[in-house]
């Protein structure tokens, strides 16, 4: 702040045309925040549908719930947003689904996720278990094969005890950098979109899949791998596949919400994580 000597001077100098008191211009002083759909912050987009949420900040805790995860084996990593879930093999996190989570009729899944390809066999992201049966409640991971010219992504949905699964090929530039992941069902429309950085890359129907979610026999959360690579699996059906393995890259940013999230509310739910807002 300036004193009224100092201005005074300033004030001389000025009629002396010597300009140096003037204040420095700062550009960033006079930008107009981001402002992407509306939003100014990811935490603002469907925030009354949001009914979890990691952000992996050194902490394996769901924000929404405040239910605590339980670590095997990984760490944590520079992420999208701070700090990120470092996997590595054998390693995952589990934890306690809120009633949010397991009575949902609609959903969408939202993450960042900077991985190789597979290379020991699929690589398990997310399941919301199913305690009975192959395959979670839901299920997404990606498929052996995989690469940057055709990334493979699969998405198991139980509904009332029947498995269901969407594929979503030809998936590009997947892996080895920060790449936005969602996943969405609509029971209106008994839809599933993938979207990639924001982008609609994928959609479509399953056969003999409609309606609202009626999830079955639900168990813990899984991170990292598939529901039946845990020590002990975490369903009876079955234990450790030879084919299915585990995320050795990052995985951050972690939502799931009630509702399928419009095309515009995803497009900018990307845009804004990925610039670390």
């Amino acid at each position: 702040m300036r004193t009224k000597i100092d201005t005074i001077i300033c004030a001389a100098a000025i009629m002396l045309g010597i300009s140096g008191c003037q204040d420095e211009f700062d550009p960033a002083s006079y930008a107009p925040p981001l402002n992407i759909g509306g939003y100014t912050s990811a935490s603002q987009v469907a925030p009354t549908s949001l009914v979890a949420y990691w952000a992996f900040d050194e902490s394996l805790t769901d924000s929404i719930s405040n239910t605590a995860g339980e670590n095997t084996g990984t760490t944590f990593a520079t992420g999208v947003k701070r700090q990120a879930l470092q996997g590595s093999l054998n390693s995952y996190v589990t934890t306690v689904p809120s009633t949010g989570v397991t009575s949902l009729n609609s959903f969408t899944v939202s993450c960042w996720i900077n991985t190789p390809p597979p290379s020991t066999g699929i690589i398990g992201l997310f399941s919301l278990s199913n305690t009975n049966q192959f395959w979670g409640n839901i299920e997404v991971f990606i498929e052996n094969g995989s690469t940057n010219e055709n990334g493979k992504l699969r998405i198991h949905i139980n509904n009332g005890g029947g498995d269901k699964t969407y594929a979503a090929d030809n998936v590009l530039n997947l892996f080895d950098k920060w790449v936005g992941l969602a996943v969405s069902y609509d029971a209106t429309t008994s839809m599933v979109k993938v979207y990639v950085n924001g982008s609609r890359v994928s959609a479509g129907s399953v056969n003999g899949l409609t309606g609202p979610l009626n999830f079955a026999n639900s168990g813990k959360i899984v991170f990292g791998t598939t529901q039946f690579q845990t020590t002990p699996s975490l369903t009876s059906a079955t234990g450790k596949q030879d084919w299915a393995s585990y995320l050795t890259g990052q995985l951050d940013e972690f939502r799931i919400y009630n509702k399928a999230l419009s095309d515009d509310e995803v497009g900018a739910l990307g845009k804004l994580e990925g610039r670390g807002k």
